[in-house]
């Protein structure tokens, strides 16, 4: 689903990252507005790329999954969607706590939904849990 979607990340700094998934016809329901498939892909990559990055920064192996996702749909995506989570310290933290116990450590993550090329306001939003536990 990732690869059908085509994320892209447009920007990345230790503790804010954003994603852009393109309204094209692969990912654009009969209404015109992104599938809420191409939305969950966009909020799971969104919030789940952190714990790579800095996983492999500390060049550790850890397994990652997500325990739950709760999602807000406020308004139709007609555009080009871009996810926004600013929770890289929180991230950070919980994955160096899951190195130093060796125990699974969970996380409620936060990721908002924009269409920026038609206003600032927040189309939908997410909350996914995060669990991660340092591989030996």
């Amino acid at each position: 689903m990732l690869f059908y979607c085509r994320p892209r990340i447009i920007y990345l700094s230790d503790n804010s990252i954003k994603v852009k998934i393109k309204l094209r016809r692969k990912v654009k329901n009969h209404l015109g507005s992104m599938y809420l498939g191409a939305l969950a892909v966009g909020a799971d990559i969104t919030s789940g790329y952190f714990a790579f990055h800095f996983s492999n920064k500390k060049k550790k192996k850890i397994s990652l999954v997500f325990k739950d996702f709760h999602a807000d749909f406020i308004k139709r995506p007609t555009g080009d969607v871009v996810f926004e989570c600013d929770m890289g310290d929180d991230i950070n933290t919980m994955i160096d706590m899951a190195i130093d116990t060796k125990e699974r450590q969970n996380l409620s993550v936060f990721v908002k939904a924009k269409v920026p090329s038609l206003s600032d306001d927040v189309v939908a939003s997410f909350t996914l849990t995060l669990s991660v536990k340092a591989k030996a």
